[in-house]
């Protein structure tokens, strides 16, 4: 399986070093100068393309690691071309945009696999089957909270343009409203608050969003670009009516020392960090590798990249205006008609 790597950024770094475990060939890069990936290409030993039309013919899958307003337009390339594809989180910028890289996909026969690396961390899928085993009973509330540093780029940071990366709502907290939807189910309505709505200049991020879910279930959700580099921290409570599910990524450390680490080599982004020898995002590529293989089903869809997006978009427009947004729900079936009809009308 020949596979090419759109984006040489951090993550597209962490996909490559993913892949060469897969035992999957790595046949290049794209990326927005040569300069930019002469680095990856160098330690893989392979080709740098211009653009991705270049790479299209030379590959089975495309790997999209671009930035989030990127992804829609590369997918539906892919696509035509009749190539599977591996998408970074989010899955788009937006509900339409992800329901058109679907029925794309599709249409062409390809795969479409959507990088929500949240359900391949031990304790995040642990805690999965520990419910659905009934081991807590009915879950009621669930509380995640994820926070980091803000993103810092020397030049042309798209993290902090949310017209491109829907900001922290989306591009840091889209990884626990995907994982809250897989333990409580689909989400029916969204209340969101963040820091710079009020505050447009202010030099760190908070985000809360609540989320109401059909099944009856609450889940509470914090986010947070505050911390000083290189911190990341993660939390989560899935209380039931027969027990209670915890974990925080800071337990294991008795003393924590959150002060700014001076010229410290921190990535541009926060990553959290597991416990396991085999990082989460090897777990995931050596799974979505299985997938392209016909070896195995997946665990994630991309139609759950897509609600995921919604719940997004819904908290977005929450922050903005200050009301809970009531969603509509996707029509997760595989029937492109029907999810048309739904798709415009996501946030009512």
């Amino acid at each position: 399986m020949k596979v090419g790597i759109a984006g040489v950024g951090f993550m597209g770094s962490i996909h490559a070093a993913g892949w060469a475990e897969t035992g999957a060939e790595i046949v290049g890069f794209v990326a927005e100068t040569v300069q930019e990936a002469e680095g990856l290409a160098k330690q893989y030993q392979v080709k740098i393309y211009p653009d991705l039309v270049s790479m299209l013919p030379d590959v089975d899958v495309v790997d999209i690691c671009t930035p989030t307003h990127l992804h829609h337009a590369m997918t539906l390339q892919a696509a035509a071309a009749g190539k599977h594809v591996v998408c970074e989180k989010p899955l788009a910028r937006t509900t339409v945009e992800a329901l058109e890289m679907i029925t794309a996909c599709r249409k062409a026969g390809v795969k479409l696999l959507v990088a929500h690396v949240v359900r391949f961390f031990s304790q995040y899928s642990l805690a999965k089957s520990s419910v659905a085993r009934g081991e807590i009973g009915k879950p009621g509330v669930i509380r995640l909270s994820r926070g980091s540093f803000r993103p810092k780029k020397a030049v042309g940071n798209w993290l902090l343009d949310e017209t491109k990366s829907g900001g922290i709502l989306m591009d840091l907290m889209i990884h626990d409203y995907d994982y809250a939807r897989w333990i409580g189910g689909d989400v029916e309505s969204v209340f969101a608050k963040k820091v710079t709505t009020g505050r447009p200049d202010a030099p760190v991020d908070y985000g809360l969003v609540i989320l109401k879910h059909r099944s009856g279930a609450i889940s509470h959700i914090a986010g947070a670009w505050a911390y000083p580099p290189p911190t990341f921290r993660t939390r989560l409570e899935i209380f039931g009516d027969g027990g209670l599910i915890e974990f925080d990524s800071s337990d294991t450390a008795p003393i924590l020392n959150l002060i700014a680490q001076q010229g410290s080599d921190s990535p541009d982004v926060g990553l959290p960090s597991s416990p396991v020898s085999e990082s989460p995002y090897a777990t995931q590529l050596k799974e979505f590798h299985a997938v392209l293989l016909g070896e195995k089903e997946p665990r994630i869809l991309a139609e759950d990249g897509m609600a995921a997006v919604q719940i997004a978009e819904a908290a977005l427009q929450s922050a903005a205006n200050g009301k809970a947004v009531m969603l509509t729900l996707l029509d997760l079936s595989g029937k492109p008609n029907d999810v048309s009809r739904q798709a415009g009308e996501v946030l009512s």
